[in-house]
């Protein structure tokens, strides 16, 4: 399945595309983010909080023993903004991100064939291969990056190379 090295290479790559796609969001005004554009999320700022909010009920399930930006118990629906303002979503954004970074670069193996049990958002007891939590992890920040870049893009903000493989080199 997977192993500690990927899931470290993959919190890199989290931290590098948001980044990246911060950046680019931070040069249109706030109305803009902020617009009703027919997103799933509604807009992009929608998106950039849903993609927090999928990070932090994830982290507080692998490593509850962190600090979050925003307490998960407080998570009432997927859509919800938890921080509303742009810069201190930011800067949340970043402080999560290294903490990201620090928990995927110490999990071991026998952690990663474990099995997690959690309570999901709404309120149901569940469990899974941790293995597969954190793939699916990674993945729904891919996804929803993808349609945040697809809004950048619409607006007129070229967000860069956005594949793994440019990581190291754009």
């Amino acid at each position: 399945m997977i192993t500690p090295a990927y899931c470290a290479t993959m919190a890199r790559y989290n931290t590098w595309m948001n980044e990246k796609i911060y950046a680019s969001a931070a040069q249109l005004p706030d109305e803009t983010r902020k617009r009703d554009v027919g997103a799933f999320f509604k807009s992009l700022h929608g998106t950039l909080a849903h993609l927090m909010l999928g990070d932090i009920v994830w982290m507080s399930r692998f490593a509850p023993h962190i600090a979050l930006p925003f307490d998960p118990l407080r998570i009432t629906a997927l859509d919800q903004i938890i921080i509303p303002a742009f810069e201190e979503m930011r800067a949340a954004r970043v402080a999560l991100d290294a903490a990201i970074a620090t928990e995927m670069a110490t999990l071991n193996q026998s952690t990663l064939d474990s099995e997690l049990h959690y309570t999901s958002v709404n309120r149901e007891k569940r469990s899974l291969p941790f293995a597969i939590a954190v793939t699916h992890f990674f993945n729904h920040q891919t996804h929803h990056r993808g349609q945040a870049t697809t809004l950048l893009t619409q607006f007129g903000i070229d967000p860069g190379k956005t594949d793994l493989v440019w990581m190291e080199t754009g």
